[in-house]
């Protein structure tokens, strides 16, 4: 069998996580090992809280599957695992289920990505799932037109079927080439119109919007993006009931950009 980690930004207590661990331990190994507290918008940060140095490792009850809760972002955690600390290190990490999309080229910032291109630096195969929950009816204010943003509450997400489609998906992941990360969101219906390929729409759903400003201090809020959906795009495909694949790869370098030449520092 395959040995899975399966880690999120939400926290080891978030209904995604056991949903998805779950879902994939019926036909894999799997362990679970989270942050003890949600961490989202961590990226690829590698922090920890420590005791006298030591990063705190407690036991989290998740039935028969076993569970950490680490005081430490996902990232971090996934290279933990990489060093054996969770026990024999993993051959896959799967990321999620996050509460709402990781779409967009504002994957840059998702802990739950970030997890996933971290196992790729390592050679893992990782797949990060995300339900997408903002959909029409979460904004609280979408009859006017507003921006604001209202996430449903988790007892009526469909987080099985989230999981369901990204158990599907394993054996297309366990055939790619090793480091290979796919991004998958899913919407949040009790059945996906199909599982499609997308490229990655200019932003995301959601951005930071600039909310009050004074002396000394500034304050942000989250609001719907507002940008157009271009056909073909992961949020596109999104709002039209599929769920949708995006490979993508940990950064490297580019190539064909215009270095000046080397020379001395100047004096």
């Amino acid at each position: 069998m395959t040995r899975v980690l399966i880690t999120n930004d939400d926290g080891v207590s978030a209904p995604g996580i056991r949903a998805l661990a779950r879902a994939v331990a019926r036909e894999h190994e799997v362990i679970v090992a989270a942050p003890r507290e949600e961490a989202s918008g961590m990226s690829a940060a590698l922090t920890a809280v420590v005791a006298d140095g030591r990063i705190v490792v407690s036991p989290y009850d998740l039935g028969e599957i076993t569970a950490y809760g680490v005081a430490a972002s996902p990232a971090y955690i996934v290279v933990l695992a990489s060093l054996g600390v969770f026990g024999p290190p993993p051959e896959v990490v799967l990321s999620g289920i996050n509460r709402g999309a990781n779409a967009g080229r504002a994957v840059l910032h998702s802990g739950t990505v970030g997890a996933a291109l971290t196992a790729a630096t390592y050679g893992l195969r990782a797949m990060a799932v995300s339900l997408d929950v903002l959909n029409p009816t979460a904004s609280a204010d979408s009859a006017s037109g507003g921006a604001a943003i209202v996430v449903p509450s988790d007892d009526v997400l469909h987080w099985d079927t989230a999981a369901a489609v990204a158990a599907s998906l394993m054996g297309s992941l366990l055939d790619a080439d090793p480091a290979t990360v796919l991004n998958l969101n899913v919407p949040d219906r009790e059945s996906v119109a199909s599982v499609r390929e997308a490229t990655l729409a200019a932003f995301g759903q959601a951005g930071i919007a600039l909310a009050e400003a004074g002396e000394g201090f500034v304050r942000t809020t989250i609001e719907r993006s507002g940008e157009q959906l271009v056909p073909g795009t992961d949020l596109a495909l999104l709002a039209e009931g599929h769920a949708t694949v995006t490979a993508l790869r940990p950064p490297a370098e580019v190539r064909g950009v215009r270095i000046p030449e080397q020379r001395p520092a100047s004096a």
